[in-house]
């Protein structure tokens, strides 16, 4: 993706399901779970460079023991950082203590970040400061070691106002109205309830106080606490936590908006937010790893045992189709077909833009995510010349000369890597900074291989806003002198602000959005903005799933290909010697390559949760009057 886009966390947790002897004596090391958890997360460091954390729980401790530990990090490599900072204390331990080094239960009794129970996460920031105070996992601590919570997810919450209301409602005060804390309050109300009641119940059974806490860990319904907390979540998540006990859970939203994969064997139970990554961390195979079913909860009690249970009625499913085109690793097996055949469906429309010149045309694609999409438009264009040749020859009625046919048969599509991006200089021009020679240069290209007669196809994953297209690639490929450059989209056009983990919140940012105002104004439509204001503004004290997306509207007075056009426009600009053309993903061809992934709400407006609706008229709203604030 050649624009900045920060999207997705990432959530990986581990309950070890065999005594810690076990895996010194198996792996030869009872380390074994934590340097799995570094793996887990490395291997999703795609999915957050601003934070990340981890936090582990030990089982059957005696009490005054430490059993919970959590470290966190906003370092520039935080990961790294994490677990430097483990290392860093075990060894100390270890160096200190020589009587720990092979002693297991001394390890585990002393040694902090040891235990049967980790939860990860890294984090790209969507919302507020990137402070220490917003890296998960968060924390809910008490005395009563079932009340502890620990809480991790991938999510964003539409309706976070509506539940912070309902915490106050309960006399709760929540430290601040964000949606980490309303979420972890939400649940750790109904677990405080739980306790209660279990406790409360074994006193009248004639249990001793003493007695009591070991029971009530037998007792608590994970299932029933999560259905009572999620009744009025509105959003994409998959929410990840520990109980201090030794249960655990991860909930993926009914919609199966945010993924979620777990892996179970007699050894091991683990979840993360990516398929290949437990293939790859576990060495096991696809079919072993499993999708958490949309509204689903995986529940790990105390005892080991595990189970599946359903906690919200799943909906319609709309996994995002983004995880798909960018975010997840494409070394997914599904994905990567899948990314091929986006870049194979967009051919037809690539070979209409060149008039079907292959011979006098070089494909090319914006590092790096666009690469897999890239092959398979290669292998379309093979596909293309094969008929071709194959039409040529059986032309000649067998009269060719073998110069003819050696001719014919060595016309191949002409591969270049054409942009190269300096990441050193990305890293260098902040996010604000506004200097617009710098960001000019923040890719490289590839002289001596295009000529004045040829035509440029470069495919992106997807144009989000543009920036960096206009102000960077389309200017530096233009001094190759290309006679044409066609900027191909694996995705569609993106018109709408997503509210459920990907960072586009600002509807005015997305480049499509500019290209439909310019395109109402040329028209002379563009007093339908005001009309479409004044219906958000009507609809700003219904209920969510009283409000319609009227947004719709705007963009059905012009085709696709009309407003395609006029992106291609935008991006270019007067100096710009090559004609410039702008070809983007169908919708239903999205569909038909991703076929498990039908969630196209940036795409079509087609909101997956009521809160949706909500969202994007508060956008256009804040567009309408000027204000630079999120629409969520």
């Amino acid at each position: 993706m050649s624009d900045a886009l920060k999207h997705e966390c990432g959530i990986a947790q581990i309950r070890l399901l065999k005594p810690l002897e076990f895996y010194k004596e198996k792996y030869g090391s009872a380390f074994y779970g934590v340097n799995k958890m570094y793996l887990l997360m490395e291997k999703q460091h795609n999915r957050g460079q601003d934070g990340a954390g981890f936090a582990s729980i030990k089982l059957d401790t005696e009490p005054g023991e430490r059993y919970i530990s959590r470290v966190r990090s906003i370092a520039q490599q935080p990961i790294q950082d994490i677990f430097a900072q483990i290392n860093e204390r075990i060894n100390k331990e270890l160096t200190e203590n020589p009587e720990y080094v092979d002693n297991v239960e001394l390890q585990k009794k002393n040694i902090p970040y040891i235990g049967e129970l980790f939860l990860g996460h890294v984090r790209y920031g969507t919302f507020g400061k990137n402070s220490i105070e917003s890296v998960h996992p968060f924390l809910r601590q008490n005395n009563w070691m079932h009340r502890n919570l620990i809480l991790a997810g991938n999510f964003n919450m539409t309706n976070v106002n509506e539940l912070f209301d309902g915490l106050v409602r309960i006399g709760q005060h929540p430290k601040e109205k964000a949606d980490t804390v309303t979420i972890m309050e939400k649940i750790g109300h109904f677990l405080d309830d739980a306790v209660s009641k279990a406790y409360k119940k074994l006193k009248q059974e004639g249990y001793s106080k003493h007695e009591c806490s070991p029971l009530i860990a037998e007792r608590i319904n994970i299932a029933k606490i999560l259905r009572k907390s999620a009744k009025n979540w509105d959003g994409g998540y998959a929410m990840a936590g520990l109980l201090g006990h030794g249960d655990s859970f991860v909930l993926r939203d009914p919609a199966g908006i945010r993924p979620a994969y777990y892996y179970k064997d007699d050894e091991v139970v683990v979840v993360a937010s990516e398929r290949p990554v437990i293939q790859t961390v576990f060495n096991v195979d696809f079919d072993d790893v499993k999708e958490l079913e949309p509204g689903h909860a995986i529940i790990t009690e105390k005892s080991g045992r595990v189970s599946i249970k359903k906690i919200l009625e799943p909906v319609e499913r709309k996994a995002c189709s983004f995880e798909r085109i960018y975010f997840s690793r494409g070394s997914d097996a599904e994905i990567y077909q899948e990314r091929k055949m986006l870049g194979k469906l967009l051919m037809p429309k690539v070979l209409e833009a060149i008039d079907n010149d292959t011979k006098n045309t070089v494909f090319s694609y914006i590092p790096n995510t666009a690469e897999t999409s890239f092959f398979g438009m290669i292998e379309s264009v093979e596909e293309h010349l094969n008929k071709k040749k194959t039409k040529a020859i059986l032309a000649g009625n067998g009269q060719l000369s073998s110069e003819a046919v050696t001719n014919i048969l060595s016309e191949r599509p002409r591969i270049e890597k054409i942009a190269i991006k300096d990441v050193k200089l990305r890293t260098f021009i902040t996010e604000d900074s506004g200097r617009d020679d710098l960001v000019a240069h923040v890719y490289d290209v590839t002289y001596g291989v295009i000529k004045p007669t040829d035509n440029l196809v470069i495919i992106d994953d997807s144009i989000v806003r543009g920036t960096t297209l206009k102000m960077s690639i389309i200017k530096m490929v233009d001094r190759l002198n290309p006679k044409k450059i066609v900027v191909v989209s694996s995705a569609p056009q993106i018109r709408y602000p997503d509210c459920y983990g990907i960072d586009m919140a600002r509807i005015e940012d997305l480049i499509a959005f500019r290209a439909m105002l310019e395109l109402l104004k040329e028209a002379d439509k563009y007093h339908m903005i005001q009309e479409v204001y004044d219906k958000c503004i009507k609809q700003v004290d219904m209920e969510d799933k009283d409000i319609q997306n009227y947004l719709i509207d705007l963009y059905g007075q012009f085709s696709d290909e009309t407003i395609s056009n006029k992106i291609a426009q935008l991006i270019s600009s007067e100096n710009i010697k090559a004609e410039v053309v702008a070809i983007f993903q169908k919708v239903e061809n999205l569909h038909k390559a991703c076929p498990k992934n039908l969630g196209d709400w940036y795409f079509t407006g087609n909101y997956p949760t009521p809160g949706g609706n909500r969202v994007v008229n508060r956008a256009f709203i804040n567009f309408y009057e000027g204000r630079n604030e999120r629409a969520y």
